[in-house]
């Protein structure tokens, strides 16, 4: 396989590292910061430096694109129109609307994996920093197949586990999960240092204050960029916030202790519901479901986006054409313990499963 990474900083660094310790890839890299190549292959990260983009992706079977968010638009089409025609290129930005709205190409398709580490750059660059780690695509109606079912090796063959997802709800998740904290988190240590700093000095914080607030102030030019790539859905994560809060405050003034302690049990329960969500899935043993389809553009997308919204990963997948091309089929490995309920999800899209009538 060759491989081009375009960023090559701790996500892309990691990128080269696993495809070169696991996969036996070639890996070109490319970066406007000749700094962050020279450190990615001293690292191991990358086999050699490219010159310019078309240079990383002209010979490249799949480009992983690792610029900053706000840039990844313009990267990704810029490696489309240098990339073979049958290259896959592919991103690894926690925002996915826009950019899935401005790149159509079949051979384009989003992904984010959810990795990281507290250093930054390709110095920090781990072969696993994605083991076990979800690793979201986003597919849509023009897909190809084939590409879709190569990337997902790959995901998978770098340790990560690979799930589909569409992008409006890849957004909605992240603005939830990940993006809105990171706001609460600036809010919460602005209004303390002004609560508790008016002498000029400042209390010591518990631990409870400090793990609450870890992420704040967190790299402000990757953040501006998230913020604003993800800005509708954190919009409407942050109005939802703020009528909680109103709720609360309502409860409080009313001295409402039963409804404080229903918002108080509700939060608990809720706690625990996603934390079992965050450990399961991706263990344990696998079940082969066999898909007859037709060959059309799509199908491959609405089988891994329908498993995906019921948070199944497909763990491996094949597709095996007919020889008329006019139809095929689509092997999926997932965890035997969701193959019944997979398989209904792809009985639901009208499809037949091999040995099920």
């Amino acid at each position: 396989m060759r491989l081009a990474i375009l960023g090559v900083g701790l996500i892309g660094g990691s990128v080269g590292l696993a495809a070169r310790e696991r996969l036996g890839a070639q890996v070109v890299g490319y970066d406007p910061d000749g700094d962050a190549v020279r450190t990615g292959l001293a690292v191991g990260a990358l086999d050699a430096p490219a010159e310019d983009l078309a240079a990383a992706v002209g010979d490249a079977d799949l480009v992983v694109v690792c610029a900053p968010v706000g840039r990844i638009p313009a990267v990704a089409a810029d490696a489309l129109a240098a990339a073979r025609p049958d290259a896959i290129v592919t991103d690894v930005g926690s925002a996915k609307r826009d950019v899935v709205a401005a790149l159509p190409d079949p051979r384009f398709i989003a992904g984010h994996p959810l990795a990281g580490a507290e250093t930054a750059g390709a110095a920090g660059s781990r072969a696993d920093l994605f083991d076990g780690a979800p690793w979201y695509l986003t597919p849509t109606s023009a897909t190809s197949g084939v590409h879709f079912e190569r990337l997902t090796r790959f995901v998978a063959g770098i340790g990560a586990r690979p799930q589909a997802i569409d992008a409006a709800t890849h957004d909605r998740l992240m603005a939830s999960v990940s993006h809105l904290p990171h706001v609460i988190a600036n809010v919460m240590v602005a209004q303390a240092a002004q609560a508790l700093g008016g002498d000029g000095s400042l209390p010591a914080t518990g631990p409870s204050f400090r793990d609450a607030t870890r992420v704040a102030g967190a790299n402000t030019t990757m953040w501006t960029d998230i913020y604003l790539a993800n800005r509708d859905a954190l919009v409407d994560q942050l109005d939802d916030a703020v009528a909680r809060l109103q709720d609360v405050r309502a409860a409080l003034v009313a001295q409402d202790a039963g409804a404080i302690a229903r918002w108080n049990d509700a939060a608990r329960a809720d706690r625990e519901a996603l934390l079992q969500v965050g450990l399961a899935g991706g263990e344990g043993p696998a079940r082969e479901l066999r898909v007859t389809v037709t060959n059309r553009p799509g199908i491959v997308a609405e089988i891994a986006l329908a498993l995906g919204r019921a948070g199944i990963n497909i763990n491996d997948m094949t597709l095996s054409p007919s020889a008329d091309r006019r139809t095929g089929e689509v092997a999926l490995w997932v965890a035997a313990d969701r193959a019944g309920r997979a398989a209904e999800l792809v009985a639901g899209l009208g499809l037949q499963i091999e040995g099920e009538a």
